[in-house]
């Protein structure tokens, strides 16, 4: 077969793998292969076509903006094409599209507007005579779905304008579905046995495209307005920059997240910083658009085919890939829960290769569809934990085996139940050696203990040397104890032995979360620390004290009686006991109603604080009689703001809360000192 026979063949696979993967993507938003690879089956079309010109057909996939509107919501005719972008993936590509731009224009510099590439649904805002009169998607760009009732009950849309605004205009913008509305909308579907969105690109689209509008209420969308798409009635301004800032003047919503960029070096360094914070973000982008920022050398400049010359996508390294689930694996947990792994054929997910990934537990095994022999989809979770999205169930084979947990422990071999109401099962075996070394390795986390030197590694190796059994026996180690395991400096003994010397002396609230009580987090820990003010006194709680308090259920209750009636547990304490561990809460004898000179106030911390890490801050607001709060609320007194804040301080500015930085939040602690209490006023079980 020659050379143009076989490149013929294989772009008709390319354009018909394509246009099956748009009808996926753009109208059934269930797409069946990652972004990664949709983007590489265009760059070989591409390519081919690029050097067989000859074999360009108007039809080919590289033609067309977007996919077919759905007749069914009403058409929409674009008076101006909505243009999609070309893509690069390296620096080099960049420079490579500023390089064209540069000869076309006959000039070596111009500015540049740096914008982040939201994954979201591109719509088109059309206003008349002050009012929201047409909303649409991009369909294939000249043709969009008739969304405009389900566009108006996106709260950053204006339903209307003010009157210094053009006669009639169109805004172009993004809907986009905030990361914590994503996870919530997941946990809704998946609560009500729904299939669970991909992505908050799909979700966002499946959210638009409804054709109750009740739904997109529901729903916590967002939009980013990113240009003009035509204008009547007055003139613009010169630049985009300028642009962006005249559509906020009228009160559109454009993304805080915007530069201006004097020089490609510049683009590329927010390119750099957003790659580097991108998890950090309220809302996912998969890439930068940058753009030229005249618009009189947009103009110039004009389009190629069905993409602006004048601005480009510069996208992230991918964060989904697509591979195969070989098996499915165990591992025990502290508290003998049994957590699945998904073991998978290695693949490349944002530059780094993904053997293994969380799959959570049975229940989301069996909701998601997931079974052994599956095409999955992975995504790198936060840039660090890989997780699996979904499998392809159209590259299925039948060869593939349904999932169930094991009835025995693959550790100890002990039974496994599943507890009436829980999603997780366990093993019986309150002594496996799993849930030991599980155990230990959380007493000694930063949330708990926080005891610098022994990480898990160190963990393993005292445990796996009968050195220790639980987290109590640290307190007992030796120097000849350290000394006697591998490769371990006298320096390095030293500073462990300091820094479980210096562990004794951690809040109460952070002992009992070290303990591991089942179904005790930090904000539990910090909740019994309030209300008793010693282990003691805990352990002697009834059923009746326990369900007494906030947000303490059966379950809960239940878990911590039966942790204190164990002998294996009442022997820990006694061992935390006698090396001098704080088993009594250090305000204890203090009344809690105005005695304590932060009695009654409640600090919120946002951003990172220098100076200590955010626990020990909270530990010592809550000494002083203080309640560290998790959100900007009316009860919030003083907002704590440290370095690269949140949104809780813009949620503060408007609210009018009393902001400290972090010198001042430590000047603050520095004058303050316990006072002497009445035991009359002390809320605390005795």
């Amino acid at each position: 077969m020659t050379n143009a026979a076989s490149a013929k063949l294989r772009i008709q696979e390319l354009r018909e793998s394509i246009n099956y993967h748009n009808h996926r993507y753009y109208v059934l938003d269930s797409p069946e292969i990652s972004d990664a690879e949709y983007d590489g089956l265009m760059r070989e079309l591409r390519q081919l076509e690029a050097e067989h010109p000859e074999l360009v057909t108007p039809d080919s996939p590289t033609q067309r903006i977007g996919a077919p509107p759905v007749e069914a919501f009403g058409i929409v005719e674009h008076p101006r094409p909505l243009l999609s972008l070309a893509n690069a993936f390296s620096f080099d590509e960049l420079e490579a599209w500023h390089r064209r731009a540069c000869n076309t224009l006959g000039r070596d510099r111009f500015d540049l507007v740096c914008e982040p590439k939201v994954d979201g649904l591109a719509v088109a805002l059309t206003y008349s005579d002050g009012l929201l009169v047409t909303g649409a998607t991009r369909g294939d760009g000249y043709r969009g779905e008739d969304v405009t009732r389900n566009l108006r009950t996106i709260r950053s849309v204006p339903l209307s304008v003010p009157p210094e605004a053009p006669s009639r205009f169109e805004v172009r913008g993004e809907v986009f579905l905030p990361r914590a509305g994503f996870r919530k909308l997941n946990e809704e579907r998946a609560s009500e046995g729904l299939p669970l969105f991909a992505n908050p690109r799909n979700a966002a689209a499946g959210s638009v495209r409804q054709f109750d509008s009740a739904v997109t209420a529901r729903r916590p969308l967002d939009v980013f307005v990113y240009g003009l798409g035509w204008v009547e009635g007055r003139r613009t301004p010169d630049t985009h920059w300028d642009t962006l800032q005249y559509l906020k003047s009228l009160g559109f919503k454009i993304s805080p997240d915007i530069a201006l960029c004097r020089s490609l070096g510049e683009a590329e360094e927010y390119y750099r910083r957003w790659l580097s914070g991108r998890e950090a973000s309220p809302y996912e982008a998969d890439g930068i658009v940058v753009k030229v920022n005249s618009v009189a050398l947009q103009e110039e400049l004009g389009n190629v085919a069905h993409e602006p010359r004048w601005a480009i996508a510069y996208k992230f390294p991918a964060v989904q890939g697509t591979t195969r689930l070989i098996d499915i694996g165990i591992n025990v947990g502290r508290t003998g829960s049994l957590n699945p792994y998904a073991i998978l054929e290695p693949v490349q997910v944002g530059g780094v290769v993904i053997s293994q990934a969380a799959l959570h537990n049975e229940e989301d095994i069996h909701r998601k569809d997931i079974r052994i022999g599956d095409w999955v989809v992975v995504q790198r979770a936060g840039e660090v934990i890989p997780e699996i999205v979904g499998p392809v169930a159209g590259r299925r084979t039948g060869s593939e085996q349904v999932f169930s947990m094991p009835n025995r422990c693959p550790v100890c071999r002990s039974e496994v139940i599943k507890p009436q109401g829980e999603a997780m099962h366990r093993c019986t075996n309150t002594a496996c050696p799993a849930q030991a070394l599980e155990k230990i390795k959380h007493f000694v986390s930063r949330g708990a203990m926080d005891i610098d030197g022994i990480g898990e590694r160190m963990c393993r190796a005292l445990f796996e040397a009968s050195l220790i059994s639980d987290g109590a026996d640290l307190y007992y180690l030796t120097r000849e104890h350290l000394l006697s395991l591998e490769r371990m400096a006298d320096k390095s003994v030293s500073n462990i032995l300091d820094s479980i010397r210096e562990s004794k002396t951690r809040p109460f609230s952070r002992v009992l979360f070290a303990l591991g009580i089942l179904h005790i987090g930090e904000q539990y820990a910090d909740l019994l620390a309030d209300n008793y003010s010693s282990i003691d006194d805990l352990a002697s709680a009834t059923e009746e004290d326990l369900l007494a308090l906030p947000s303490v259920g059966p379950r809960i209750s239940e878990s911590i009686i039966t942790f204190f009636r164990q002998d294996g547990n009442k022997q820990i304490i006694e061992k935390l006991r006698r090396a001098g561990v704080r088993l009594e809460d250090e305000r204890a004898g203090d009344a809690r109603s105005g005695s304590l000179p932060l009695a009654g106030t409640e600090f919120v911390l946002t951003g990172r604080l220098e100076s200590l890490p955010r626990s020990e801050a909270e530990a010592r607001i809550r000494a002083l009689g203080g309640r560290a709060g998790s959100d900007v609320t009316s009860r919030t007194t003083y907002v704590v703001v440290g370095a690269e804040p949140g949104s809780k301080l813009a949620k503060a500015e408007r609210m009018g809360k009393r902001i400290l930085n972090e010198d001042e939040f430590l000047d603050l602690l520095k004058g303050m000192s316990p006072v002497g209490t009445s035991d009359q006023s002390h809320p605390k079980k005795s």
